[in-house]
């Protein structure tokens, strides 16, 4: 369930009218819901009640300070990947004891950053880790708190490119080695072992790999149960799925009776990581056609493009597009590629979409683009950034304003063997 609802013919974020958004700030601009995402979060921590479990909202899949901080006002502590997502997640006031920091590369800086503000846990991902954590935790006195990440070798049936759980990807230790990197991580000083976690990828549509995987790490909870470790934690991660077309991800009510399952009387702290189960479908980037071109194919030019949003570049994805304007039930589809202005063949957001006829300045939303969208936006084609709004219910506020070209201009720098241009051109208008 999304709130962006045609009303009088008009797209709207919960009451307002997307075109007055773009009357006063510009196209293109992403737009986010807040009544979507607090649904989402209720509905999953609802069907999660009486688990015990501790939401930690995935901070890599939207970081803007607004949503961050909707996440914690309804609860949610924070799943952060780098030292930039902490900073993020501390400076939009999540507590530190409710933070965990995720991520297979983390800098020594990092860990002392972390230790330093005292959070929840750190996944640890490798024997190297481990070994640095305790270092840095002994040298500043403090004890790191640790669930080690294993790699349960389970295929989570999603793309290739955000599948996390297998042999081969770069994430966890495998799992038939982690009751000894466990044992050697409770002999290390400056860590207290406290659990294992897991993240088997993105985008799951399916209960079976979570089911398979959670399977076996709770395996190998009770086999280093019996060699005499403490065990209180299991971190589950996220990955649940949304649906973005034809996709029929599980229900979250589905997704929680079946971990609820697996995890009665474990004694267990559950932790979960969601992130774009929660916001994916409470936002869309609205752009503004350009012109359409008919070459012996059909393509609608837009001012929005792949710098603006990845996924159909990177991953293939699918997203819907829908006209802001309802066209006519009987409007005349036919296919065509939505593509933006920048010079690469990968620019695109659909190809061979059918779509209806659309005219220049008109506007489109493209749905779904709440998660992943922004975060891994680009300057390519030194196209700025653009800004992002926040609606609750008739207002709306701009989260992010969008970014000037001087901004962009101000970060480079000469060095002191080229001479700064004689005279600098300005551009009028």
């Amino acid at each position: 369930m999304d709130h962006f609802q045609y009303r009088d013919g008009v797209l709207h974020a919960e009451a307002v009218p997307l075109p007055t958004i773009a009357a006063e700030i510009g196209t293109p601009f992403y737009c986010y819901a807040t009544a979507t995402m607090a649904r989402h979060y209720e509905v999953l921590s609802g069907a999660l009640d009486g688990s015990g479990a501790m939401i930690c909202y995935a901070i890599k899949a939207n970081s803007n300070q607004a949503v961050i901080r909707t996440m914690v006002e309804m609860g949610a502590g924070a799943d952060v990947i780098s030292g930039g997502e902490l900073q993020r997640a501390l400076a939009a006031g999540a507590p530190p004891g409710r933070i965990v920091f995720a991520g297979p590369g983390k800098t020594r800086d990092e860990l002392v950053m972390a230790l330093g503000v005292g959070i929840h846990q750190f996944n640890v991902e490798s024997e190297p880790e481990l070994r640095m954590l305790s270092q840095v935790a002994a040298s500043l006195g403090k004890v790191a708190p640790v669930a080690l990440r294993v790699n349960p070798d389970v295929d989570a049936g999603t793309h290739e490119k955000i599948t996390t759980g297998r042999k081969q990807n770069k994430f966890g230790i495998p799992i038939e080695r982690a009751a000894g990197i466990y044992a050697l991580g409770g002999g290390l000083p400056g860590l207290e072992m406290l659990g294992i976690a897991l993240h088997i990828g993105s985008q799951l549509t399916e209960l079976q790999p979570f089911e398979e995987a959670f399977s076996r790490a709770l395996d190998l909870i009770e086999e280093l149960r019996a060699a005499g470790h403490e065990v209180r934690r299991f971190n589950l991660g996220g990955g649940l799925g949304i649906p973005y077309g034809a996709e029929t991800p599980p229900p979250p009510a589905d997704y929680a009776r079946m971990v609820k399952r697996l995890t009665d009387n474990r004694r267990l702290d559950l932790i979960l990581e969601p992130g774009r189960v929660l916001v994916g479908n409470a936002g869309i980037l609205v752009a503004r056609v350009i012109h359409e071109k008919h070459e012996g194919r059909r393509f609608i030019v837009i001012d929005a493009a792949m710098n603006d949003l990845l996924r159909p570049s990177l991953y293939d994805s699918w997203h819907d597009i829908v006209p802001v304007s309802q066209p006519a039930a009987d409007a005349a589809l036919s296919p065509a590629d939505v593509v933006g202005p920048i010079c690469e063949s990968g620019d695109f957001l659909a190809k061979a979409r059918e779509m209806p006829p659309l005219a220049p300045e008109d506007l489109i939303a493209v749905r779904s683009a709440g998660a992943y969208g922004a975060v891994m936006a680009s300057t390519y084609n030194s196209r700025p950034l653009v800004p992002e709004v926040l609606v609750r219910g008739e207002d709306f506020a701009v989260v992010r304003p969008r970014q000037e070209i001087a901004e962009l201009l101000g970060r480079d720098r000469l060095p002191p063997w080229l001479p700064p241009p004689a005279t600098p051109r300005a551009v009028e208008g």
